[in-house]
């Protein structure tokens, strides 16, 4: 008896630890995965199910694509340190490598966002809950909306 009052004793004490210690804290950019429409143009209607058949940017945890002007597949960038800012994210991008082509070596055009000179920066904005824009970048001047599922 006393012995199953002891064992009922530390799982109850130990309960509230184990609890605690199983919490994992999220990566800084949690809040913007999904997919979002906009920033090329206008957005569109976000709470349709044609906004998650070609949205323009998509966040995952390691990479970021979007949606390009000149070819069909959607360009991806590999995340390499995503920080904090005042309103928002500064995503740091690995270096993108050279396509080899008939025209040598080089960097599509639209590999970045058009931010600041930098194809492996993006600086993102926080203007609402579902909504966010890219400050500083010329392929990106609209305001770009998450898509939604209607309940």
């Amino acid at each position: 008896m006393r012995r199953r009052a002891l064992l009922v004793t530390m799982a109850t004490l130990a309960a509230p630890t184990i609890l605690r210690a199983q919490q994992r804290q999220g990566p800084p950019h949690e809040w913007i995965f999904g997919a979002w429409t906009g920033g090329i143009f206008p957005p569109n209607d976000a709470d349709s199910p044609a906004c998650f058949g070609s949205p323009t940017v998509v966040f995952t945890r390691d990479i970021v694509m979007r949606a390009s002007m000149l070819d069909t597949p959607y360009r991806q960038r590999v995340i390499e340190t995503v920080a904090l800012q005042p309103n928002g994210l500064e995503f740091r991008f690995l270096p993108a490598a050279p396509l080899g082509s008939a025209l040598g070596n080089r960097l599509p055009p639209d590999i970045g966002f058009g931010c600041g000179g930098s194809p492996d920066i993006l600086r993102v904005e926080r203007r609402g809950p579902d909504e966010i824009a890219f400050t500083d970048c010329s392929d990106f001047p609209s305001p770009l909306r998450r898509c939604a599922r209607r309940s």
